[in-house]
């Protein structure tokens, strides 16, 4: 099974090592989602996201650099 939307930590992991140069506090809502939907193991309804996931998995991503 892939990942899903509420797999914020996961996303988060994965996303840092795929992006290492970016910071995550400057990342737009567009361009996340667009990189969390990129991920080869990302299986999850485009549907299913909303603002509040996306905060969530930015949040587990600057965590995740700190």
């Amino acid at each position: 099974m892939g990942l899903r939307w509420t797999d914020t930590l996961e996303i988060a992991i994965q996303l840092d090592e795929a992006h290492p140069d970016v910071d995550p506090r400057y990342v737009r809502f567009t361009d996340l989602m667009q990189w969390v939907m990129e991920l080869d193991e990302f299986d999850d309804d485009q549907s299913h996201c909303g603002e509040k996931i996306l905060e969530a998995i930015q949040m587990a991503w600057i965590e995740e650099r700190e």
